[in-house]
């Protein structure tokens, strides 16, 4: 499979979260699909590997939360080398408590097949908790 091949599945994969169509980003990840989330065990409840069913239920919990059930992110860097790609990307969304999830990532996937396989997603954990989680 060809870098340039696997940088256009994922941007693919990332305009679904813009338009909020969980369903076909999850269409796009194999179904031993893992993603992993930085911190310490207890910090946050997504932190660690999740599998895909996990994910899946993380993305409509997130956006039953959004104000309109999307987060709209944008790719600002994107490299790839064989089944590996690495993305840089900022996400800005309003949530229905009032707060606004503006969000710098990197993010590190592999494919396999035309579909995302892992994910490593590096952001800013404390804006995480900030903005979903705090009282």
């Amino acid at each position: 499979m060809s870098s340039e091949r696997n940088k256009h599945l994922a941007r693919e994969f990332f305009a679904c979260f813009t338009t909020g169509d969980i369903a076909g980003a999850l269409d796009r990840m194999t179904d031993d699909a893992t993603w992993w989330l930085p911190g310490k065990p207890g910090q946050l409840p997504i932190i660690g590997e999740q599998t895909k069913e996990q994910m899946a239920r993380l993305f409509q919990a997130m956006t039953s939360q959004l104000d309109n059930g999307r987060l709209p992110m944008t790719v600002k860097s994107i490299i790839a080398e064989g089944d590996q790609v690495a993305l840089q990307a900022e996400s800005h969304g309003q949530l229905r408590n009032g707060r606004v999830y503006n969000q710098e990532y990197h993010f590190a996937l592999t494919f396999r097949d035309d579909k995302v396989a892992a994910v490593r997603e590096y952001l800013d954990t404390q804006h995480v908790f900030a903005t979903w989680f705090a009282p």
